[in-house]
């Protein structure tokens, strides 16, 4: 059966995560009833990150298999038409090898969260964004990110409900990049690593906010990554500014 590779593109908001579930939309529900009417049947799709209830794509990737050898963007335009309606957009297609798979062969993952600090509501961004009020700083921000690179046992900033076997992970990109904006500030918060535990980056820009906000200091950040112990976790941060933003593999499918 041919094995095809798919670039996703989705809005977070009206779904209960990628994970296909029995009583809600999901993303990956989604796809997979549009394979459906491609293909009648039953189809599974493997994603290379499982994104929470809220939580966007910019450059999730998944993979399928069909019966039918088709061309990969005609393919996508199928997908696309019977996906119309809904705010997910199968954005590239590849024909891979069959040994591909989108989370095993995957080296790292790259996501992104967007804040904005200004007084007023949000209108375009409202819910692609965390807003609040105050100013932070985005130095001593940086400084407490710098404090959480490298290996480590990252229980503190691993939600109670993850299922991964370790919580020991290398972190190794966490850039806070500063943009000004009208009648207010944007920090986007730039994260890499092979694989992360459940609610890990939002657990991250949550603390980090209080850093900026002054309430922590960057010590206060390593106290709390050695205690190894998830009430020394500052606020976990809403889902609606984080972007799964991209995912390498050895050899880029769609290159």
């Amino acid at each position: 059966m041919p094995r095809y590779a798919l670039k996703i593109e989705y809005h977070g908001a009206g779904f209960a995560g990628w994970q296909r579930q029995k009583e809600h939309p999901s993303v990956q529900g989604a796809i997979e009833a549009a394979l459906a009417k491609l293909e009648p049947g039953d189809h599974t799709i493997a994603a290379a990150g499982r994104t929470d209830a809220g939580v966007h794509g910019l450059a999730q990737v998944a993979h399928c298999d069909l019966v039918k050898d088709w061309e990969p963007f005609r393919l996508s335009e199928a997908l696309n038409y019977h996906l119309r309606g809904l705010r997910v957009a199968i954005v590239d297609c590849a024909r891979v090898d069959d040994d591909f798979h989108a989370r095993f062969s995957a080296l790292e993952r790259r996501y992104l969260f967007r804040l904005i600090s200004r007084r007023a509501p949000l209108t375009h961004d409202r819910g692609l964004a965390w807003h609040i009020k105050h100013k932070l700083d985005a130095k001593a921000m940086q400084a407490g990110a710098d404090r959480l690179l490298g290996r480590h046992d990252f229980t503190t900033f691993r939600s109670s409900i993850c299922q991964a076997d370790s919580p020991v992970k290398t972190l190794d990109e966490l850039r806070v990049e500063e943009i000004a904006i009208q009648n207010g500030t944007e920090y986007r918060f730039h994260v890499r690593a092979r694989s992360f535990l459940h609610n890990q980056v939002r657990s991250f820009v949550g603390t980090l906010e209080r850093v900026g906000a002054g309430a922590w200091t960057p010590d206060d950040v390593s106290r709390a990554l050695a205690a190894r112990d998830r009430a020394a976790c500052g606020p976990v941060c809403p889902p609606d500014g984080l972007y799964l933003a991209g995912v390498s593999y050895p050899e880029d499918p769609f290159a």
